[in-house]
């Protein structure tokens, strides 16, 4: 491969690992030889002397292969590695955190909710993951190292003592003096095959729980039921349908990798997004009044004014989960106390979990209010009971044509601001940090609609909610007078759309 940065993916790396009849493989074991050259000199570049690494996969098929490549590079390096097979990304941190283990850093093989034929790598050291410069430095740093002696490759397993460590943070977060408090209810698991059909058995069951009815829990890379991913509709209305069938209290979803998750309440109700978010600024609202609450910038306003109802505030910031933590680290290094970090795909990072990006963690947070909530007769929603949903929502997504997209895209969004300022019922939101949000009134409804760059495809993204039914072909066709102006945009998303 010529160019190694087409495989950056912000903080991450990921490409297509195995051929298909739409795109070869990028990600292929030469070209993952070379990025192995480069973590080791990057390993080298944070720590000096003697070296442990540990390395894991999601289900992918490619994932023992891809590993076999790093374990033999790295050892030959000198480097002490852990083999911990089929791990998940917020366990491959914790073999950092982790006495037994004391890693130095982590590499997790994943692409989380991508479709199987991709893969890539998540990389830790002991105080967090990497950052997008750390991704530029690796892919190109990419000279054969220095061979040196004293390399080894040692089994471990990393998912029991992972989910022993979820086990007692969930049974402290109770404050019940039994070793089941989970007894009696019925919650259970849909893994998509991904990496996190350990959580049944090793954490659910352990606490007490029945889990019978749970699906798809055995690793399989071809994710034969549907997209392990708990922003995916289909997703969701599986595990909807797993929860009712089986009058469960509780329904959870994890993305491959377990980075990500949602819920299901007995109900039917699906708690992911902007729900999701409010279930969790509730929770702590009520351990650290006052606290901030980090989200990237589609959420709905609805979501803003439940915060600020609830004590908090919301800050909006820019799109990808690396964004919303280092906007939280920073506000508290700034005095400014802020809990959580989350974006409405499911990605959710707490302060007191190093803010490490971890759906079984949010699972765990939900789980400690179980208890207490089935003996006040109260359920999730009921947290979330005067949470406004809107009326309307439509995400539309406009490919841009030719090799400079960023600058053509960037060029729409300048451009927006005039359009808005002559259009009776569209405001500028100054409280946004990416793209353009836009608050629409009278004769437009009531709601917004945001405009911005997605993050790692040549597309712009718009989102609209409405508090009203029925604005959306008069919002569409104005829209669709802006941005038929730019050649370089395909609205044949918005043209179907209003045909």
């Amino acid at each position: 491969m010529k160019n190694l940065l087409e495989l950056k993916n912000g903080s991450d790396i990921r490409g297509i690992a195995l051929d298909t009849a739409e795109a070869p493989a990028n990600l292929t074991p030469e070209t993952l030889q070379l990025i192995a050259f480069g973590l080791i000199h990057w390993f080298r570049k944070n720590k000096s002397g003697t070296l442990t690494v540990g390395i894991g996969h999601d289900s992918r098929l490619s994932g023992p292969q891809l590993s076999e490549i790093l374990k033999r590079e790295f050892s030959a390096a000198g480097i002490r590695v852990l083999d911990f097979g089929l791990a998940t990304t917020p366990a491959l941190f914790m073999a950092t955190q982790f006495s037994q283990f004391d890693c130095d850093f982590g590499v997790m093989l994943t692409a989380s909710h991508l479709p199987y034929y991709y893969n890539g790598l998540k990389l830790f050291s002991k105080t967090g993951g990497a950052e997008k410069e750390d991704i530029t430095f690796i892919l190109t740093h990419t000279q054969k190292p220095q061979a040196e002696t004293g390399g080894s490759i040692t089994f471990a397993d990393l998912l029991t003592p992972y989910a022993g460590d979820l086990v007692a943070k969930i049974r402290k977060g109770i404050h019940a003096p039994s070793e089941k408090p989970l007894s009696g209810m019925k919650i259970i698991v849909d893994a998509g095959n991904g990496a996190g059909g350990f959580f049944a058995k090793n954490v659910l069951e352990t606490l007490g729980a029945d889990t019978q009815g749970s699906q798809f829990l055995e690793p399989d890379g071809h994710f034969p039921n549907h997209i392990p991913n708990p922003d995916n509709p289909e997703a969701m209305a599986s595990i909807k349908a797993a929860v009712l069938e089986n009058h469960a209290d509780l329904g959870v979803i994890f993305d491959t990798d377990v980075d990500r998750s949602a819920v299901v309440t007995a109900s039917g109700e699906v708690l992911n997004r902007n729900s999701l978010i409010a279930v969790l600024s509730v929770i702590l609202l009520k351990e650290h009044p006052g606290t901030r609450i980090v989200t990237n910038s589609p959420t709905t306003d609805h979501l803003k004014n439940f915060i600020e109802r609830h004590g908090g505030k919301q800050v909006r910031y820019i799109s990808g989960y690396r964004n919303v933590i280092n906007k939280a680290i920073q506000l508290n290094q700034a005095g400014l106390d802020c809990q959580l970090a989350i974006e409405t795909s499911g990605h959710a990072a707490f302060k007191e979990n190093y803010f490490l990006d971890d759906g079984a963690y949010v699972i765990a947070k939900l789980l400690m209010l179980l208890p207490e909530l089935s003996k006040t007769g109260r359920t999730l929603e009921d947290l979330i009971a005067d949470l406004q949903q809107p009326a309307e929502t439509l995400e539309l997504r406009f490919k841009i044509k030719g090799a400079d997209y960023s600058k053509t895209g960037n060029q729409v969004i300048q451009a927006l601001p005039a359009f808005v300022a002559q259009t009776a019922g569209w405001q500028i939101d100054p409280e946004n940090e990416e793209g353009i949000r836009v608050s629409l009134s009278a004769p437009y409804g009531s709601g917004w609609f945001l405009l911005r760059m997605s993050l790692h495809e040549p597309l712009l993204v718009l989102q609209v909610e409405n508090d009203f039914s029925g604005i959306q072909p008069k919002f569409l066709q104005t829209f669709a007078s802006f941005i038929a102006d730019f050649t370089a945009i395909d609205n044949r998303s918005l043209t179907n759309k209003l045909s």
